[in-house]
């Protein structure tokens, strides 16, 4: 079965919310690092959703997958620049996981005498 998105951001963020009152400074810090990356102005709003999206992926994150995936849309992202900046992603995961292969063998070399 398909995930509600707009449901399970509106309920994920109520709980933020939740937490900011419990716990408000780590919050303000949380969007201090947020905002603090757009303020360099190298890269438009799109472009940043775009990145958080994929990294969003790359951490399994739901949570800024339903945010991100919003906003990006909300700044004029298409299917297709999503599609695309996913495939980042997956190349990336993909590159990722052939640098750990080397590692497990060089590992296994360690352990192993010629």
């Amino acid at each position: 079965m398909m995930q509600d998105w707009n449901h399970y951001r509106d309920a994920l963020l109520a709980r933020v919310n939740d937490f900011a009152k419990l716990s408000p400074d780590v919050l303000r810090g949380l969007q201090t690092v947020e905002n603090s990356a757009a303020r360099t102005g190298h890269l438009d709003a799109k472009t940043h959703e775009l990145i958080a999206l994929a990294v969003a992926v790359t951490t399994r994150c739901d949570g800024c997958i339903a945010v991100h995936t919003k906003a990006a849309v909300a700044q004029g992202a298409s299917r297709e620049e999503i599609a695309e900046a996913l495939g980042v992603a997956i190349a990336l995961n993909a590159g990722a996981a052939l640098t750990y292969t080397a590692r497990v063998l060089e590992v296994h070399d360690q352990l192993t005498p010629a």
